[in-house]
């Protein structure tokens, strides 16, 4: 079957029904976890959060991750926190509870790491202040218009920076993902979203038209492996 990967596709995620609970869905976000994981994602994310505090003289660093799954990203920042001396307090929000109350469990020996069942959509996420907002595999699940409003929010209340992890719209892409849902024997919602995923992911020049819609002045937009995009976007 031929892929076209020229624009966004508009269908919708099983992921995104913020109502969904159960097995299925738990075993989805450990195996996005561990993939993450394994193919250089959090890193990705972790070398960014590294860059935009490389000359942060604050006592504490706040830091949100939207779309947080199940809280692997948050416990990988706390981990490098407490290896480096650095006193991060990191929240974690998703609008699914199940979501949240899994990613709860597994960072219950975190103190410094809190969750929130909370809608980014809504007048309490637009009034919730940050040094460093996170969006690891999240942003691609909005279309082009709530982007460019999600943006603005983060921009505005970040007072260091945005740390994007992406993915790049490709055949190869596709491709190379269908050959990991045999080798990780992932579960059929798994497959059908990472696919999906794909197909609402980015090319550079549309990272680069957000930048330039936004007035973004200081921003790195790289492509890495595998299949990602790296968008930093510092106000410092």
């Amino acid at each position: 079957m031929a892929i076209n990967t020229k624009y966004r596709t508009d269908k919708p995620e099983i992921m995104d029904d913020f109502a969904m609970e159960g097995e299925i869905l738990r075993d989805a976000l450990d195996k996005i976890a561990k993939i993450n994981q394994l193919l250089g994602g959090n890193q990705l994310t972790l070398k960014g959060v590294q860059e935009l505090i490389q000359d942060c003289k604050k006592r504490e660093i706040v830091i949100v991750d939207v779309g947080c799954g199940n809280g692997d990203m948050l416990r990988t920042l706390a981990d490098f926190g407490i290896k480096n001396n650095l006193n991060f307090r990191l929240i974690g929000i998703d609008a699914n509870n199940f979501t949240i109350s899994h990613a709860r469990k597994l960072s219950d020996k975190y103190a410094n790491i809190s969750y929130r069942c909370e809608d980014i959509f809504n007048e309490s996420f637009e009034e919730l202040k940050y040094d460093i907002v996170l969006c690891t595999l999240t942003l691609h699940h909005f279309k082009n218009d709530e982007i460019v409003q999600l943006l603005k929010v983060f921009y505005n209340n970040a007072s260091i920076g945005i740390v994007i992890n992406d993915l790049h719209r490709s055949v190869i892409a596709y491709r190379l993902f269908q050959a990991l849902c045999f080798v990780f024997r992932l579960n059929d919602m798994s497959r059908e979203d990472g696919l999906t995923s794909i197909l609402r992911g980015f090319k550079k020049e549309e990272l680069t038209e957000f930048s330039k819609k936004l007035n973004f002045k200081n921003y790195k937009i790289h492509w890495k492996w595998a299949f990602r995009y790296q968008w930093i976007i510092s106000k410092i």
